[in-house]
């Protein structure tokens, strides 16, 4: 069918709201109703050659008493739904008494198997049948998609000569008619949109990320794609398309199957109903939704892993009533969020303001790790993935997690409003469990910030987006795999620093500089005594003889009675700073792949506190079983480009054009006596 027939029948469709909505609802809830009507037209017109077969089948079923019937019903709709009412919409457009309609209508949604119960019930579809009945809007609503000006059908509706008035519409038609209202109605309530629907350029973009790198080493056989806040399923979709082209270009047989879980009860309606309108029955079967299916508490494919991986999850969104199911911080032991890592377990819960990395934390315990592909997943983060999190702590333990495993292989940075609710900083993170030699031990870093297009018109906040050229450019700089300009590689160790505590000792006056003072001392002296940098430093402890000193880590020799002592001082917790060393120091770093040693570490630390802090503070030490390991990713660190500061001419001659523009105004008020 050619895209202006769609057009039509999808702008026909958009009418109905208008012609019968209007005085009823608001347009920002227009969609409540045409988005389940259209579903249920839609099946309706599906299910009519069989509507026979399955009333015969359910009457014989209930005969024998059989009670699981649903096998059988799909097989004798010849679909992976059905309806066993004894009503078609065409019957019901007959009703002329409302309340017969309205109790017709129930009956008739009542019949349909339970993929469409799951969906109509998330639409809360029956709660809008009071009001449109009350409004006698049922019975004009139910004609209007019956209008024999449109065909909802995949069968053609013929002349009386035998030749074809309207042509049928086939599936992958419908889908792209309900994908389109969709988008539509998203626009029309922008302030929403980007929470549930992410643009489809740049899901595009994300897709060719996943899928062309890999594209020659694709073979026949059966793909599992997954996305664990799959909104409206366009993710999914449009994955599934580009792989499905790849496969055909490669002159492979491949087989696709969908697998997502979302918690929105509307979203998760709109992405099974549209699987269900391209006839994909199975892959509706394997999408999860509704509010009781949260991804983070309550997994719904525990035990499954997937060859590709992509997602958009709700950021700056709280996860606490999640993480309250859970068990709460301390007592989460889901396998998913509690990791072993080089001989040390790692928590990668994350502060329940904010949820983001779960989800990809989620994706990356969903890989194949038996297969030639493994897994490839891109996902959409805020900037806040890059850097939040202080060492030790579940945001930078997820980095950390990823870099070391050397699962990341870029983040591409995107332009400023490109989605719809939105103009914050956003991310896609590339990441593999498979990585190419030449990607080995290195994360690339791509700035696409100043590759867009802008729109004509804005969409909320939305004011531009990515162009064919601007698509092509990003995943060719990925693939390619060169500094440039707008792509940085790093060494994975780049992005690694240890958190070291520096310790000044307690200074009081009056003390003995000779003794050590007890806890209970130290605390009275802490609350009652006078510091001074130059007073003496109070000994929390004095070794026993044969100690050797080491002053960087807090054992420093002194005289006491004449005799060299090894003691330790108290820290003054006034006095104390953090320093942030980064794993760079370490020479080898340097090196791709390589992660420093505990003898990295030490010689690292010590260097730096010899050359940044020992010159201003001498007395400093540091406790090595206090220092913590953290990630971050610093993009304005790589990329920022500062502007030159303007001349001193330059400022000079604006100023003169300001006076003498002001001296001409002055004269003009005062006319001309100035």
């Amino acid at each position: 069918m050619e895209n202006s027939q769609l057009t039509w029948i999808t702008n026909f469709i958009w009418s109905i709201a208008d012609d019968v909505l209007r005085d009823l609802y608001v347009r920002g809830k227009y969609r409540d109703v045409i988005l389940p009507m259209t579903v249920i037209r839609r099946l309706d017109a599906v299910l009519e050659p069989t509507k026979q077969a399955v009333l015969d089948m359910k009457s014989s079923l209930d005969k024998s008493g059989i009670t699981n019937q649903d096998a059988a019903l799909r097989q004798a709709s010849g679909h992976a739904f059905y309806n066993t009412s004894r009503f078609t919409l065409k019957d019901l457009k007959a009703r002329a008494n409302r309340q017969q309609l309205e109790a017709d209508f129930r009956s008739y949604l009542d019949g349909f198997s339970p993929s469409v119960q799951e969906i109509i019930d998330n639409f809360e579809f029956r709660n809008q049948i009071p009001r449109l009945s009350k409004a006698d809007a049922l019975g004009t609503l139910i004609e209007k998609f019956l209008d024999p000006s449109i065909n909802l059908s995949p069968y053609p509706v013929f002349n009386s000569d035998g030749s074809v008035r309207l042509p049928g519409l086939d599936n992958h038609a419908m889908g792209t008619i309900f994908e389109e209202l969709v988008r539509r109605f998203n626009e029309e309530n922008n302030e929403e949109a980007g929470e549930h629907w992410t643009p489809r350029d740049v899901v595009k973009m994300m897709a060719y990320l996943i899928f062309e790198p890999i594209a020659d080493k694709i073979t026949d056989g059966t793909y599992l794609l997954y996305d664990g806040a799959c909104g409206t399923g366009g993710m999914l979709t449009v994955a599934e398309n580009t792989l499905l082209q790849l496969a055909k270009e490669q002159n492979k047989q491949v087989s696709v199957h969908l697998f997502g879980q979302e918690i929105n009860a509307e979203t998760y309606a709109i992405c099974k109903a549209d699987l269900l309108l391209k006839g994909e029955g199975e892959a509706a079967d394997n999408i999860i939704g509704g509010p009781e299916h949260s991804t983070l508490s309550n997994d719904a494919f525990p035990d499954k892993t997937f060859d590709f991986m992509l997602s958009n999850p709700p950021y700056g969104k709280s996860w606490k009533s999640d993480l309250e199911r859970m068990g709460g911080k301390t007592d989460t032991r889901d396998p998913r969020f509690i990791v072993q890592h080089q001989g040390e377990e790692l928590s990668l819960i994350t502060r329940s303001s904010d949820g983001q990395m779960l989800f990809l934390v989620n994706m990356l315990s969903k890989m194949k790790h038996d297969t030639r592909l493994g897994s490839r997943i891109a996902e959409v983060h805020n900037g806040s993935s890059l850097f939040t999190g202080d060492a030790g702590q579940g945001e930078s333990n997820i980095r950390r997690w990823i870099i070391e495993n050397d699962w990341l292989e870029a983040i591409v940075a995107l332009p400023l409003n490109l989605f719809y609710n939105t103009g914050i900083a956003t991310y896609v993170w590339v990441l593999t469990n498979r990585k190419p030699e030449h990607r080995k031990g290195r994360v690339q870093l791509i700035d696409a910030t100043q590759w867009y297009r802008a729109l004509r018109k804005n969409l909320g906040k939305k004011n531009c987006e990515l162009s064919e050229e601007d698509i092509r450019r990003i995943v060719d700089t990925f693939i390619n795999f060169k500094e440039t300009e707008q792509s940085k590689i790093f060494p994975i160790a780049a992005f690694g620093y240890w958190k070291v505590t520096v310790e000044r000792p307690l200074r009081i006056k009056g003390i003995d500089p000779g003794r050590a003072y007890t806890p209970r001392e130290i605390k009275a002296l802490r609350e009652t005594a006078e510091r001074a940098d130059d007073a003496p430093p109070v000994i929390k402890k004095i070794h026993k003889s044969g100690t050797a000193p080491d002053p960087l880590r807090g054992k420093f020799q002194i005289t006491i009675h004449g005799k060299p002592r090894v003691v330790e001082y108290e820290p003054d917790t006034e006095l104390r700073d953090t320093e942030q060393i980064q794993f760079l120091e370490c020479t080898a770093c340097h090196q791709p792949g390589y992660l420093p040693n505990s003898e990295d570490r030490a010689t690292a630390i010590e260097t730096f506190l010899r050359r940044e802090v020992l010159p201003y503070a001498p007395d400093a030490w540091y406790d090595p079983e206090s220092v913590r390991i953290g990630y971050e990713i610093n993009f304005n660190r790589y990329f920022y480009k500062p502007k030159a500061l303007r001349s001193l001419e330059e400022i000079r001659a604006d100023l003169l054009a300001v006076a003498k523009e002001a001296e001409g105004v002055l004269k003009e008020i005062l006319g001309g006596r100035y």
